[in-house]
């Protein structure tokens, strides 16, 4: 995680690092071309002015004299307004007033002021005077007359230049320096939660424990991610404790036909010895516990497999897959089994499981009424069918009710004990008048997980005149999409 932090701090610190050099650079570049430009710009129009002057009117090398006492002369409309360096030069070159400092004559210089025309023009972009650089132009008075040397200084420019150009690197090195700064502390602050985060899923893998308990706080992606790995770990635990108590149920479970089986087959060693009653008796119990047994196993396999199941979701009509489990009902037991639908039945889920927790529902209603004279009956209340109208009837066939499709199977059995009411959909529970009867204890607790994976519940509630309702309710969302 501090490597992220690293990353992360650097991903930051680089970003405003370039940031901050490109509009450095182009800053800088901008300023010192508008600063160089500008210097060139009043430069020219002081050398074109005095070119104008000696054209307009003949002057002489005593006019440009820097002694004028009344400082209106053609030197000082040079100097004023762009504070230039001049020298005069006389005839041949000779300097009749020396500039301050001084500028190197050259024999370009001394050709100039020979030269017969005024205005005439020698300009040499750099000289080096005194270990400065000057922008020198050499004007002519013409007639042989002399010359003016006009004198710019931009090592002073260039200096102011160098300045701003090292306060910019430095600015520059600042910010980089602030942002590696806020950078660090913003991506501490960021991913310490994820650190959090990271200790606890690394102790979940060295202990194996699960009841971890995840300190994130906050509503944007890591707290989402916290919450949801919270929630994991949770579901992860009851599931790893639901695995467990089912192993223990299931031992538990297990000994009693195993022991009774293992008895039975000593017995098998000495069968020529028992009574013909006796052994038809022994051969019997043999097959009825083999057979609790096989259901036993058949049932912790569904149970165990339960939320893993793989098969997809689908659109179905409930009423109908009651139906056809009422079919093999009626052919397996012999009862009188109804199926009554009420409203819309169609629901989204896993046809199999539905089949299952119906089946399981109709057999063990089969079990307990063992009267038969009352027939079985089987309700699917569904949604209420668009255009229904107001005060229908909702017992009447085509009604249906504002929730969830609900499952219902009715019998006309002894009915159930209240303390029965509220165990009856736990793992291997069974009533203290059922445990004569066969059976695992498993296939309501089924029910009730078949209820839960399609967004239901699973219920039982003595009915009205004798006997028993039990049922479960199918979600209106999709099944599966309640985060398992």
């Amino acid at each position: 995680m501090s490597s992220l932090r690293a990353t992360f701090t650097l991903s930051f610190a680089a970003v405003a690092a370039a940031v901050t050099v490109l509009v450095g650079f182009l800053s800088y570049d901008a300023a010192a071309r508008l600063v160089r430009v500008d210097q060139q710009t009043v430069f020219a129009e002081v050398v074109q002015d005095l070119r104008d002057q000696v054209r307009e009117r003949a002057l002489h090398p005593a006019d440009f004299a820097a002694s004028d006492s009344d400082h209106d002369g053609p030197l000082d409309d040079i100097i004023r307004p762009s504070r230039t360096d001049v020298q005069v030069l006389g005839p041949g070159g000779a300097i009749v007033d020396r500039g301050s400092p001084p500028l190197p004559v050259r024999a370009a210089d001394r050709a100039v002021a020979d030269h017969g025309t005024a205005g005439g023009l020698d300009e040499h972009k750099e000289v080096d005077v005194g270990g400065d650089r000057y922008r020198v132009a050499t004007v002519a008075l013409g007639g042989g007359r002399g010359a003016v040397q006009v004198a710019q200084q931009f090592s002073d420019t260039e200096d102011l230049l160098r300045e701003l150009q090292q306060r910019t690197v430095l600015l520059v090195a600042a910010v980089v320096v602030a942002a590696g700064l806020f950078g660090w502390w913003l991506a501490r602050r960021i991913t310490r939660r994820l650190v959090r985060l990271a200790g606890a899923a690394e102790d979940v893998a060295r202990t194996g424990r699960l009841g971890i308990q995840v300190p994130v706080t906050g509503y944007d992606e890591v707290g989402r991610l916290g919450r949801s790995f919270d929630r994991m770990l949770v579901r992860l635990a009851q599931s790893e404790e639901d695995q467990r108590r089912l192993v223990q149920d299931a031992g538990h479970e297990l000994r009693t036909p195993l022991t009774s089986l293992r008895t039975n087959i000593s017995m098998l060693r000495r069968i020529d010895e028992l009574p013909p009653g006796v052994r038809e008796e022994l051969v019997a119990d043999l097959a009825l516990e083999s057979r609790e047994l096989t259901d036993l196993v058949n049932e912790l396999v569904a149970l165990a497999a339960g939320r893993s199941d793989t098969e997809p979701v689908r659109r179905l009509d409930l009423a109908e897959l009651a139906e056809d489990v009422a079919i093999v009902a009626r052919r397996r037991s012999g009862r009188d089994i109804t199926v009554t639908a009420r409203g819309d039945t169609t629901v989204e889920g896993r046809s199999t499981a539905l089949q299952r927790a119906v089946s399981n529902l109709v057999e063990n209603a089969a079990k307990f009424d063992r009267g038969g004279a009352a027939p079985i009956e089987v309700v699917v209340s569904g949604r209420w069918r668009p255009g229904a109208e107001a005060g229908v009837d909702p017992s009447a066939p085509g009604a249906g009710h504002p929730g969830p499709v609900r499952v219902e199977v009715l019998d006309r059995g002894p009915g159930m004990a209240d303390e029965d009411l509220g165990r009856v959909f736990d793992r291997f529970y069974r009533a203290a008048d059922a445990r004569s009867l066969p059976g695992s204890g498993l296939g309501l607790s089924i029910v009730r997980e078949v209820a839960t994976a399609h967004g239901g519940a699973a219920f039982a509630f003595r009915r009205e005149g004798g006997g028993t309702v039990i049922g479960f309710t199918v979600g209106v969302q999709r099944a599966g999409d309640d985060g398992r």
